[in-house]
């Protein structure tokens, strides 16, 4: 139902980005009472004769008012805030003006005033803290988002558009590449980012108790649900059924009714009352968009395809092996690998891969390949974990999508055109993307040529030492892409080289297990070499800019130093305590550039594989 809200069109400089029309709203502050309606020649008009005269001078002044007031929120030379609300993105802690979201919400009413009297308002998700957070620095409040939308999400674009609104009664369009996605055939319309940012403002403006907005924003998303691929119908669904918005939560349900959505991915994705209705409208409506074998009919089947699947949501691949044994179903049978793409954990899928039981490019009864859903899911190391077992990066859907395409569709294109400093992680977005597209155009390289480099001599300990460094340059300098390499190669479950008696810096030695053999030291060397070659070859297979860097860093900085200084000078005993002695100084470097790259912008000349250039004069302390 539209509520009985005084509305007033603003002026044409402000817009919905959906298309429909701005309003600007004089509400009360919340506790006080309305003011009783102007006798006839009050007023600004001083009666009917000057009526139009007194309605063009009070837009002037409300425009005016409202601009004066946006100045609180773009101005940064007026900075007279007194809270900050912590957002999901992460990033720095966004300023509010607390009396005047006071005066423009209850639910803020509420909050602040319980806040002042000591107490904490009825509902109010920080009342275990007084309100909010203490600011460690300045003493002022900080309030989680999290804890003040519990249940939702509304991220940094969408609290600012939102704040906009309260502050200058004009909801202002979003920013392009909020609002867009990555694709560059995509109308935009209805794509994933636009919804995103519809439902985001949705959580806001229902649980911060703006009607007007909660309106607007559902004649968007109802607008939505029958234009977007059903997959993209679940977080407005989602939003609904938090807010209480029947006419979309009937109509969500019944295009989900419609469609092909098996019944698992219900169970796994959406609220139970809405699965239970969802399923009773097929059982009375059997003809679906999909063809009849999308949901599984045979109860026994069913019994242990789900018993499988908990087994996968328990991370315990043995106890899969295990069902597998006891009945005549098989992984693909139970979709089990397209399963763990949408749910589990990476270790989980390469544990699962590494049975070779599974299809890997066998399609579902929805036309997708566990490809196209770790691409919907937007994890890198699941996609490197699949394409590195052979996974097909060109298979299309039913519908004629790959997952580059998928995951393009899912990028918003702000996050796939910024451009990250050097040591700061890359967005796992884009970094999903450049790794299928690397895929996609990739040239096959030998394993040989994959580590080249005048240190790889025979001796164990000098390649070790080479590849140690080259690595942990590689997590000081590309740190996303440097953990997903060393997680799908499995680097993490070796024990670091540390020269041959290594010192730490606290000047104690370490332990060294004087029983070892030197056979089982020889395997345990070769076991961590074979770990670091092949996270190495698989930074140059899927992020080459960035091995590029690493190659120009390594051989114009490290090389000559060493022959001058360490390696390669002196007896063997003594190159053996200057090997030790370079794994100290290693170990310093770690700490010393991540100390400068807190404390300044020193590497911003590197970044990531969207933008890696060479290394800055200052990297070669």
């Amino acid at each position: 139902m539209e509520p009985s809200s005084s509305i007033t069109f603003a002026s044409s400089s402000s817009y919905l980005s959906n298309g429909s029309s701005p309003c600007s709203v004089a509400m009360p502050p919340p506790g006080l009472p309305q003011a009783p309606p102007l006798a006839a020649g009050e007023g600004w008009g001083g009666g009917v004769a000057a009526a139009g005269s007194g309605s063009s001078v009070e837009a002037v002044s409300l425009n005016r008012l409202s601009k004066n007031l946006e100045r609180l929120l773009l101005d940064p030379d007026l900075d007279c805030s007194d809270a900050d609300v912590e957002v999901p993105d992460g990033g720095p802690p966004v300023p509010i003006h607390r009396c005047i979201l006071a005066a423009r919400s209850d639910f803020f009413y509420d909050l602040f005033a319980a806040r002042g009297r000591g107490g904490a308002a009825r509902g109010d998700p920080t009342a275990g803290a007084g309100g909010a957070a203490e600011g460690a620095a300045s003493g002022r409040p900080r309030y989680k988002m999290e804890e003040l939308v519990p249940g939702g999400r509304v991220g940094r674009e969408a609290f600012q558009a939102f704040l906009g609104y309260m502050y200058t009664g004009k909801l202002r369009p979003s920013p392009v590449d909020v609002v867009s996605c990555a694709d560059p055939v995509c109308p935009h319309d209805s794509c994933p980012p636009a919804i995103r940012s519809a439902v985001e403002l949705m959580y806001a403006a229902c649980t911060f108790k703006i009607p007007e907005l909660t309106s607007l924003f559902q004649r968007r998303l109802l607008n939505f649900v029958d234009k977007t691929l059903v997959e993209d119908v679940i977080p407005i669904l989602k939003v609904a059924s938090h807010s209480g918005l029947t006419q979309v939560i009937d109509k969500c349900i019944q295009r989900i009714a419609r469609s092909d959505f098996d019944d698992i991915s219900l169970d796994k994705e959406l609220p139970p009352e809405a699965v239970e209705e969802i399923k009773n409208l097929r059982k009375k409506s059997p003809t679906a968009d999909g063809d009849g074998d999308a949901f599984i009919s045979d109860p026994v089947h069913e019994k242990r395809v789900r018993r499988i699947h908990r087994a996968l949501d328990s991370d315990d691949v043995e106890l899969v092996k295990l069902l597998l044994s006891e009945s005549d179903i098989t992984l693909d049978d139970a979709n089990a690998l397209h399963y763990a793409a949408s749910y589990c954990d990476s270790k989980v899928v390469s544990e699962l891969l590494d049975l070779a039981l599974a299809n890997l490019n066998l399609k579902n009864s929805r036309g997708y390949t566990a490809l196209h859903l770790a691409a919907m899911r937007r994890e890198p190391a699941i996609i490197m974990c699949l394409l590195n077992k052979g996974a097909n990066v060109s298979q299309l859907t039913a519908d004629g999508r790959s997952a580059i395409g998928i995951c393009r569709r899912l990028t918003r294109l702000k996050d796939y055109n910024t451009k990250m400093e050097q040591g700061q992680e890359s967005n796992k977005d884009r970094l999903c993307i450049d790794i299928l597209e690397r895929e996609m155009m990739r040239n096959p390289m030998a394993v040989e040529d994959a580590v080249t480099s005048p240190l790889l001599a025979d001796d164990l300990h000098m390649k070790l030492l080479y590849l140690e460094n080259r690595v942990a340059f590689a997590r000081l300098f590309f740190p996303a892409e440097a953990k997903v390499a060393m997680q799908i190669a499995q680097a993490d479950t070796t024990e670091e080289f540390g020269g041959i008696v290594a010192a730490s810096t606290s000047g104690k030695l370490r332990e060294v297990d004087l029983n070892e053999t030197p056979v089982t030291q020889n395997k345990r060397l070769r076991s961590r070499v074979d770990a670091l070659m092949k996270t190495v070859e698989l930074g140059r297979r899927y992020f080459p800019n960035c091995s590029q860097v690493l190659d120009k860093f390594l051989e114009d900085d490290l090389p000559d130093g060493l022959d001058q200084f360490y390696l390669q000078r002196g007896t063997a005993d003594e190159q053996k305590v200057k090997r030790m002695r370079f794994c100290e100084l290693k170990e310093d470097v770690l700490k010393a550039f991540s100390k400068d790259k807190a404390d300044s912008s020193m590497f911003s000349g590197l970044s990531s594989s969207s933008s890696c250039s060479p290394p800055q004069k200052s990297a070669k302390r």
